[in-house]
């Protein structure tokens, strides 16, 4: 039979272990992921793929929980992380219209041939200059990034000068894009991606502004005839992804140092470089449909830069009035930043 001593030994071991037990569980913190598009998306497998690494990165300290449908409607998405409905998810600006403005740098025409090269170039100007971090209160920015090069996509037929891109409905997703098309002569309306295969299939919308990789995603790939590509695109659309402020708060600081560390422009290069693989399978999987492609001649260019210069000019005000300082430089330095990392 047992001392009492040796009794009272094993008693507060099984104590210590229990409330080191208790004390290890509590110590680990679940991430909800929320993703608005499919499972199979570059967005919703990246944002998972990165939390992953967060999980690797501090051992025991980190759980991903993605949920099974999203927190909110796209537009909604910002909001919904600020009010802790979600941890971490992804957000277009151009979905709330006039809510951002400064970030509208990162959607004009022509900037880059890869997404990868944009996003970074975008992630390093907007740590550099804080207006842009202004117009993100009451949430942690993760990275701030973009998708790959727009292409205009319809079932009708080929689009090879301005001119054929009247007569025709297309779904934009807002932002800049918006603009663009309108200044182009485009008969547009703004709805979110995930609506597209209905707008198309049904007939109500001819066409639709997207980069290569969305004709799988959106599960539009066999409607789509017609592909008229530009070089460096016809727009970009710029994201970003975001973390409850009150988590990040909240985390231990060996768990924020890595956020920190896995953040910024780890992140956009990570979602930059996911973007440009589907893009490629993208157009291999419409090339294998008999879709038709149209690349943009240089009359073509010039006649779309001739119709939207004056969108420049409107955003340098614009930005200037939101906080960015000398906008029209810093849209130079970004467009030089891309030009350098695509080299």
């Amino acid at each position: 039979m047992p001392s009492r001593s040796s009794r009272t030994l094993r008693s507060g071991l099984l104590m210590a272990a229990g409330l080191w037990f208790v004390g290890h569980a509590a110590a680990q913190t679940t991430l909800t992921l929320s993703a608005w598009v499919p499972p199979a998306h570059a967005l919703t497998t990246t944002q998972a793929e990165w939390c992953a690494l967060l999980e690797q990165k501090v051992p025991g300290k980190v759980k991903c929980n993605s949920l099974p449908r999203a927190v909110a409607a796209p537009p909604g998405t910002f909001d919904a992380v600020r009010n802790g409905l979600a941890d971490i998810s992804f957000v277009v600006h151009g979905y709330t219209p006039s809510r951002f403005v400064t970030t509208q740098m990162a959607e004009f025409p022509f900037l880059g041939n890869s997404s990868e090269a944009v996003s970074v170039a975008f992630q390093r100007i907007y740590a550099k200059y804080p207006a842009f971090a202004d117009e993100h209160k009451g949430v942690k920015v993760l990275a701030a990034f973009t998708h790959g090069p727009g292409v205009v996509f319809n079932t009708k037929r080929p689009i090879a000068k301005v001119e054929d891109l009247s007569g025709l409905k297309f779904r934009v997703g807002g932002g800049m894009v918006n603009e663009i098309s309108k200044s182009l002569g485009m008969n547009v309306t703004l709805k979110p991606a995930p609506e597209s295969y209905e707008l198309l299939s049904s007939g109500v919308m001819d066409g639709t502004l997207f980069p290569a990789e969305s004709t799988e995603s959106f599960k539009i790939d066999k409607i789509i005839k017609y592909v008229t590509q530009f070089p460096g695109g016809l727009y970009n659309t710029s994201f970003v992804f975001v973390m409850n402020q009150a988590k990040y708060d909240s985390l231990p600081p060996d768990v924020k140092k890595a956020v920190d560390e896995l953040a910024g422009e780890h992140m956009a290069r990570m979602m930059g470089r996911a973007w440009d693989k589907v893009d490629r399978r993208g157009i291999a999987l419409m090339q294998a449909n008999n879709a038709s492609f149209t690349k943009a001649d240089a009359a073509f260019v010039s006649g779309v830069r001739s119709k939207v210069a004056a969108l420049e000019d409107g955003w340098v005000k614009a930005a200037e009035a939101r906080g960015l300082k000398d906008a029209r430089k810093v849209l130079a330095e970004f467009r030089a930043e891309i030009a350098k990392l695509e080299k």
